[in-house]
């Protein structure tokens, strides 16, 4: 590339979209990096080829950023992973690939809506519009094969537009925040009333928040999927009526979907015809390809119990120093623990929500001083105004 062409490259890219440029680069290097780790992980030959693959091809996604900076002057420096992506390691080596799976599949998701964002606000033929748009793709692809290996893939939508995930992390992680920040919020503001025995008061104040607050939660997360149960076997049932009283009318359905995943028409249609002879593998095809209902993995005693008891344990936190010391160590400790708490949920979470580490510490750190800020003005407006 001679002089010229190399500064109308640099024209070209302004300080906001050598940024966006480096932040993809960076994002195909750790889901590179994610993958190679998942290979590791992997007993099954076949799945783990699979994933060597898809590192493969998350390393060139990487070389076209590297190559449209380096054309800009900007090369990037050596490949370290993110903290989130050493995060999402040990996540993945401490609760096994499947875990790591589902939370690449968001991440996949997450690539898609931003190439495609990112083509649609770039002008035709300007640098990374074409790498945009074939990214977009490529990164499609990768987001049905991932969903294909989790078992959670749907023939009549994208992967990428799921809203679920996380299962058992994420009822870890909400539970535990939500414990942590409303008994924080409630011993602030025992805190705040200076009652005459503050440290006792402290202690039942947060005791009991304790558990009410995790029989809630646990018993919340018991009803909501026991709800979602409710519902699917309601679908399923209607399902079956349907199958009984339409059977062409859902072997030609099933037919299209089969057709949608790729099927020739005249063998999606035997296919379906021959499901109809036995109705319920017609109804376990039709469940599974146009509900998007799998196998039930978890029960709705244990989504409670897991909830409560993450709760539970963001509940003791705040608590916690006032069983081991007294005064105004026990409230600073109290003060210090939470907040530091606040700050590790809050980087947990952005393994569900896709963004930065610190950044998500740190909104959750704002909320939880101010959460505690308005318990202690209440707690002592009670204590000042309405108790005398």
């Amino acid at each position: 590339m001679n002089a010229h062409a190399q500064s109308a490259v640099s024209e070209e890219l302004s300080p906001e979209r050598l940024a966006t440029f480096r932040e993809h680069w960076q994002d195909e290097s750790d889901a590179a990096y994610l993958y190679g780790v998942l290979a590791e992980l992997e007993s099954n030959p076949e799945r783990a080829s699979v994933f060597r693959r898809l590192q493969e091809v998350e390393r060139r996604h990487a070389q076209i950023w590297a190559d449209l900076l380096a054309k800009a002057g900007k090369a990037p420096s050596r490949f370290r992973p993110t903290l989130r992506a050493r995060l999402l390691a040990l996540i993945g080596r401490r609760f096994g690939a499947g875990a790591l799976v589902s939370l690449l599949l968001r991440e996949e998701g997450r690539e898609v809506r931003a190439y495609v964002a990112l083509h649609r606000a770039t002008a035709p033929g300007a640098a990374g519009a074409a790498e945009a748009l074939l990214l977009a793709r490529e990164s499609a692809q990768h987001a049905s094969e991932l969903a294909e290996l989790a078992g959670s893939a749907k023939p009549d939508g994208e992967p990428w537009h799921r809203t679920e995930s996380g299962g058992f992390l994420r009822n870890v992680v909400y539970g535990f925040n939500d414990g942590l920040t409303a008994n924080f919020g409630l011993v602030a503001g025992v805190i705040g009333a200076t009652v005459a025995d503050q440290h006792q008061a402290v202690l039942v104040a947060g005791v009991a928040g304790l558990i009410a607050d995790s029989l809630s939660m646990g018993a919340s997360g018991y009803l909501a999927a026991k709800s979602e149960r409710e519902v699917y076997e309601h679908e399923i049932a209607m399902e079956r009526e349907e199958i009984a009283l339409m059977p062409e009318l859902e072997r030609d359905e099933l037919a299209l979907i089969y057709e949608a995943r790729g099927m020739a028409p005249a063998a999606a249609r035997e296919l379906a015809s021959d499901a109809l002879r036995d109705p319920e593998r017609m109804l376990e095809e039709k469940v599974q390809l146009e509900l998007g209902i799998g196998a039930q993995t978890t029960t709705p005693l244990r989504e409670g119990t897991i909830t409560g008891l993450a709760t539970a344990f963001g509940a003791l936190i705040p608590v916690f120093p006032f069983l081991v010391t007294y005064g105004r160590a026990a409230i600073v400790s109290s003060f210090a623990i939470s907040m530091a708490a606040h700050f590790l949920v809050g980087a947990a979470r952005s393994v569900f929500t896709g963004r930065s580490i610190f950044r998500s510490g740190v909104d959750m750190f704002i909320v939880g001083l101010g959460v505690a800020a308005v318990g202690y003005i209440a707690g002592e407006w009670v204590s000042r105004w309405l108790i005398g």
